[in-house]
């Protein structure tokens, strides 16, 4: 297993330390419970430096990224960032990810810069695979290992992390970024993209500084009692929001209109991996759709479980579930035959010799902050 560079302060701390896609990562510090309430109501902070990040640099970075993501990069602005998958040539996702478009001071005349962040556990995968299509005056740099990240969320975190830069924070809306100096570390990414929905921001820094930055986040936080919050309320804190977790709800088998991801797939932009799979399923329909829905028991529906309809008869599959932390009751995601993706419907999860009662229902299923 590999750590991050925060390792030492998570062992300090007492987390409850597990594997995660090949990295030794805080599961929890105190309970899931109360770190999921700590990021709803006040402010928390991950260690999510096992994510990976590539530069694409070059005269046809775009070109590149447009093939190999499902959204239009064109669209993407300095200083903002996207939402996209990287499809395959099935109609299914090789993982799903950020596209950051970044200044072009370090550029040659005629390129362009980004930056992707993809899930951990598919940094070899995902970079193969963009690097297999890369025939373009393009540049990929992995620097993955030399990249913490921080993501310092809830409604309390700009508050905190004000006292650290001379940046307004308040001028960064959604899914924007800016580089600048915080904690008096210089060239750290702040980014307002986060998975939480509770608010907040992202921290990308060069791993020497990563412990510094650690240190000087939470004694800006000391008067709101700020906390460290583990992977195990990332899960539940996404999960009321109905964002996709790639290996569980999105995989290489599932398509993006399948999993409700068709507004992150835009086939007029022109050619892309599996763009004529896409607009065939958009014009014939599909046969499945990925819900929400939220359980009628005290019993939690796990990945994997069975989904029936009240005949008994199977109509999909359990992604993902969790006890909501907020509404203290089970949700999950799953996939079911269309004809039974109407919010309102009545469905039946299986765990074991038990049929749970469920109700399909859309996500988010908490508001927003």
């Amino acid at each position: 297993m590999k750590n991050t560079p925060l390792n030492d302060k998570h062992l300090a701390l007492g987390a409850r330390m597990a594997e995660f896609a090949g990295y030794n990562m805080p599961i929890s510090y105190s309970n899931i419970k109360d770190e999921h309430h700590c990021v709803r109501t006040n402010v928390g902070v991950f260690d999510v430096s096992h994510m990976g990040e590539f530069i694409v640099k070059g005269k046809e970075a775009l070109d590149l990224i447009q093939l190999v993501t499902s959204n239009d990069a064109s669209k993407i602005e300095i200083g903002q960032a996207q939402y996209s998958c990287l499809p395959n040539t099935d109609g299914g996702i090789v993982d799903d990810l950020l596209v950051y478009r970044l200044a072009e001071d370090n550029c040659a005349e005629g390129e362009r810069a980004y930056m992707l962040v993809v899930n951990a556990s598919n940094i070899e995968k995902d970079w193969n695979w963009i690097s297999k299509h890369n025939s373009f005056d393009t540049r990929l740099i992995n620097i993955s290992d030399q990249t913490a990240l921080l993501a310092v969320q809830g409604p309390k975190a700009d508050e905190v992390l004000q006292k650290l830069t001379d940046i307004d924070l308040s001028e960064l809306a959604y899914y924007t970024f800016t580089k600048g100096t915080m904690a008096g570390i210089d060239n750290v990414l702040i980014s307002a993209t986060g998975y939480t929905g509770s608010g907040g921001f992202e921290l990308y820094v060069d791993i020497k500084n990563a412990e510094v930055l650690w240190d000087a986040v939470f004694e800006a936080g000391k008067a709101y009692d700020i906390q460290p919050i583990g992977l195990g309320a990332r899960d539940t804190l996404r999960l009321e929001m109905g964002y996709c977790l790639y290996g569980n709800d999105i995989t290489d088998e599932t398509s993006p209109i399948e999993a409700g991801l068709g507004w992150i797939t835009k086939t007029k932009k022109g050619e892309f991996n599996s763009r004529d799979i896409f607009i065939k399923q958009r014009e014939e329909g599909v046969d499945r759709k990925l819900v929400g829905f939220k359980v009628e028991d005290r019993r939690v529906p796990r990945h994997g479980y069975g989904i029936e309809d009240l005949e008994g008869n199977a109509i999909g599959e359990v992604t993902s579930g969790t006890q909501s932390p907020t509404l203290d009751v089970p949700i999950g995601l799953g996939y079911v035959q269309k004809e039974f993706a109407a919010p309102g419907t009545e469905i039946a999860v299986v765990a074991g010799k038990k049929r749970l009662k469920a109700v399909v229902q859309r996500p988010p299923f908490v508001e927003k902050s």
